[in-house]
């Protein structure tokens, strides 16, 4: 019976993490993620935001 039990229980359980093809794709996404968000924040739009704002940050009085 216990046999039969434990049996169930783990065709319940299915599959437990990532294959190494889920662990590939998962790191390419997040390294293409990266770069768009590099080109992103490098960008002079963006650059040139994140300096007025660090500017006005320390030029705050105290």
């Amino acid at each position: 019976m216990w046999k039969r039990l434990k049996a169930g229980l783990a065709r319940l359980r299915g599959d437990a993490g990532m294959s190494t093809s889920e662990y590939a794709m998962g790191t390419l996404a997040a390294c293409a993620f990266a770069a768009v968000l590099y080109k992103i924040v490098t960008s002079d739009a963006v650059s040139g935001r994140l300096e007025s704002v660090i500017g006005r940050a320390l030029d705050a009085p105290f």
